[in-house]
């Protein structure tokens, strides 16, 4: 499926014109997000990222689904699009990071952080990953504007992903589409034998 050009980094793995895409959107405060992004990492990007069986032929997408009856996903998804722009060959890197320490951003951890609070201990897991000149950027990108309602520099991004979710009928994460249509089959719970049997089942290239 489509992605805007200042989201490409989400391209995750895969050769960027593969004709087989799984798109798959995560929540990075959802405990099933993070299992299926481990997953990914361990399993999947083999597979696909060069010297992988499947290079050329699979590109995987994370698409960022955000979920507002978790409280931090908006802080959450805006630092990754921060990472996207700042140092885009870190997305991935430091999404896996942010899924490692997630529970810090669960309901109970941050009630009583401020947004700022939240915003830099998000900055403080960036900053173990990216430079401190791509730093400067991240930070300046997650600035608020000056009048009192107008987000900040990331916002649109993040409306763009808000509004890809919603036109495609997702509701929650993770959720995964094989070559634009749902693939319900695919589950967090997925290893190598799973992945591998799909991939042999599907891959018709």
């Amino acid at each position: 499926m489509a992605l805007q050009p200042s989201l490409r980094s989400m391209i995750i793995a895969g050769a960027y014109d593969a004709p087989h895409t799984l798109d798959i959107f995560l929540d990075y405060v959802c405990p099933f997000s993070a299992k299926l992004s481990f997953a990914i990492d361990n399993v999947l990007k083999p597979l696909v990222d060069v010297g992988g069986q499947y290079y050329g032929k699979v590109k995987v997408i994370m698409r960022l689904q955000v979920q507002p009856w978790h409280a931090t996903s908006t802080y959450t998804h805006e630092a990754g699009l921060a990472v996207a722009r700042a140092a885009p060959e870190k997305f991935w890197p430091f999404s896996i990071a942010l899924f490692k320490q997630q529970a810090e951003f669960f309901d109970i951890p941050s009630s009583t952080m401020t947004a700022l609070q939240i915003r830099e201990k998000l900055g403080s897991i960036a900053a173990q990953l990216i430079t401190e000149e791509q730093m400067i950027t991240f930070k300046e990108l997650l600035t608020l504007k000056p009048t009192p309602n107008g987000g900040n520099a990331v916002t649109d991004d993040l409306k763009y992903t808000v509004k890809f979710s919603r036109q495609n009928g997702v509701h929650v994460s993770p959720t995964v589409f094989w070559d634009g249509l749902v693939a319900n089959q695919i589950s967090s719970s997925w290893g190598e034998k799973e992945w591998t049997e799909f991939l042999a089942k599907n891959v018709v290239v």
